[in-house]
């Protein structure tokens, strides 16, 4: 792209250049220079969240006197420390603690993203690699992120190791996205493949992380706490990479070392409501009935200390601040967004037709119904720490172009079988809605990404759109509304335009969720 634009500058200071300078060549240049902008804004806010300069923020350890802080908690170590992990980061996560923690690293069992290794090391991030006499033991699994037989291995090996400690251990449990398919155990009798068709059927239903989260706890042998009382009497240090709205440490990962807080009620709940109750099957009704009438009660993890690694509001902070070195007004809007992906793509491209009134005529704005109707969308997606009022506020003080941030993790109903990731449905549906507005003198992008780098079953991270996306793709014979239908926008990406509009970043070995861009610059 930088070679293309180089080209483009080189034609306009030609002779002819000045004529078409002012046209479409203008304007080509423009949208490049806006998408490099974009993605270079997406790539330092992954950076922001890498695992090792996180780890290396938390964990801190004297050599001489063998003394491990975390945070403000110190821990006597004696070649005493035991390691597990789990989630798409935890690769170059277990890397940096090993680094870190020397001859005091006893054993360790990790359960990663199948193919993670090779595509680390093809990509050159040798800080991510474990080193070749490392003493951790690393298990691939997990297609698709999705459970299998792979990661139900490294679950298994994970219990073992935590249930052989004693109260002179310490086990370090590393967690990050992806850490609920990469440690399955579910409770027998129900089998993985019963536990996996449940998942996909209340995904494809529309629940929510949360709610499908809480019914993994239900039937698992290692979450909602189960890996912290494994691990009893040893003291468990877990260091958490956040992939949950909110951070909440009983989501992330469903929780394997914090006490559920769900009952047996919570689930069932969540199954009437998505029509599922009535087909389950009879082992997942075993596990719920003798759940129910356990005597013992809750579990407590009193032994355990839960440490936020990293998030998406870090990962969004950094964003700003580059966002401003670059030159724009630049206001985080949310660390939250979160619903069905229609409504957050209503909601950006009313916002982008509000903004760029205001900006293209400060004072003037959009009609008083546009106001009105996108402070009812922003109602509906019921976003706890939304700064609409300060954005617009922002807009209308800029001087020059503007960047909304944003971040979470809205979520798709599956309707037909296409290919695709949240983020790529979300950035065409956004062109879709940019496209039903004229936006006057402004020019807009919009960029949706994955901050692990893979979004859905697909090689890319996401997508960028502009407003003229549904027009040019109509002229090359591709109906935006017939993918988004089938809920194909991969298929659309690839075809349209050649795939320029593919945002490619390969595994990052990270994972706070996504991150959300809005573009608006003053022509």
């Amino acid at each position: 792209m930088a070679a293309a634009l180089q080209v483009l500058r080189h034609l306009a200071r030609a002779p002819l250049g000045p004529l078409l300078w002012g046209g479409p060549l203008a304007r080509l240049a423009s949208s490049m220079a806006l998408a490099e902008q974009a993605r270079q804004l997406f790539e330092s806010t992954v950076g922001a969240v890498l695992p090792g300069p996180m780890l290396q923020r938390v964990l801190s350890l004297d050599p001489d006197s063998g003394e491990l802080k975390v945070r403000d908690r110190s821990f006597q170590l004696r070649q005493n420390v035991y390691l597990v992990g789990f989630g798409k980061a935890v690769l170059g996560m277990a890397a940096a603690a090993e680094e870190l923690l020397g001859q005091h690293l006893v054993q360790g069992v990790i359960s990663v993203p199948k193919g993670i290794r090779a595509a680390m090391e093809h990509a050159g991030k040798q800080e991510m690699l474990l080193k070749p006499h490392s003493r951790i033991q690393v298990f691939e699994g997990a297609e698709d992120n999705l459970p299998d037989r792979d990661a139900l291995r490294a679950a298994l090996a994970i219990r073992q190791l935590a249930e052989g400690l004693t109260a002179d251990d310490l086990l370090l449990v590393l967690i990050s996205g992806g850490g609920s398919a990469l440690l399955p155990a579910p409770i027998p009798p129900v089998t993985l493949e019963e536990k996996q068709t449940l998942t996909k059927l209340l995904a494809a239903r529309g629940a929510t992380i949360q709610e499908l989260n809480t019914i993994r706890k239900a039937l698992s042998q290692l979450k909602g706490g189960g890996l912290a009382q494994a691990a009893y009497p040893a003291q468990v240090v877990s260091l958490i990479l956040s992939d949950v709205v909110g951070d909440p440490v009983e989501v992330i990962a469903s929780g394997p070392t914090v006490a559920s807080i769900h009952s047996v009620q919570d689930c069932l709940h969540i199954l009437n409501r998505y029509g599922l109750r009535a087909a389950l099957p009879r082992s997942v009704k075993t596990v719920l009935a003798r759940a129910d009438s356990d005597p013992h009660g809750p579990h407590t993890c009193g032994h355990v200390l839960n440490v936020i690694l990293g998030s998406n509001a870090l990962a969004l902070a950094e964003a700003q601040k580059q966002a401003e070195a670059l030159g724009y007004r630049a206001v985080v809007l949310s660390t939250a967004i979160q619903g069905d992906v229609k409504s957050v793509a209503q909601f950006y491209g009313l916002l982008a037709r509000v903004a760029g009134a205001r900006l293209a005529l400060p004072g003037a704005g959009a009609s008083v119904e546009e106001d009105d109707r996108l402070c009812e969308l922003a109602a509906d997606l019921q976003l706890p720490d939304l700064q609409l009022k300060e954005a617009l506020e922002a807009v209308v003080g800029a001087q020059g172009p503007v960047c909304l941030l944003a971040g979470g993790e809205p979520t798709v109903q599956l309707q037909g079988s296409g290919k695709g990731g949240r983020n790529q449905e979300l950035a065409l549906r956004v062109a879709a809605e940019l496209g039903q507005w004229p936006l006057g003198t402004v020019d807009v992008l919009f960029l949706s990404g994955g901050t692990d780098g893979q979004d859905g079953p697909t090689e890319a991270a996401g997508a960028w759109v502009r407003p003229e996306l549904s027009s040019q793709a109509t002229a090359e014979g591709l109906d935006v509304a017939t993918f988004l239908a089938h809920n194909d926008s991969h298929t659309f990406f690839c075809r349209f335009q050649g795939g320029a509009h593919l945002l490619h970043t390969g595994l990052t070995g990270t994972n706070v969720m996504d991150a959300h861009f809005l573009f608006l610059q003053p022509q």
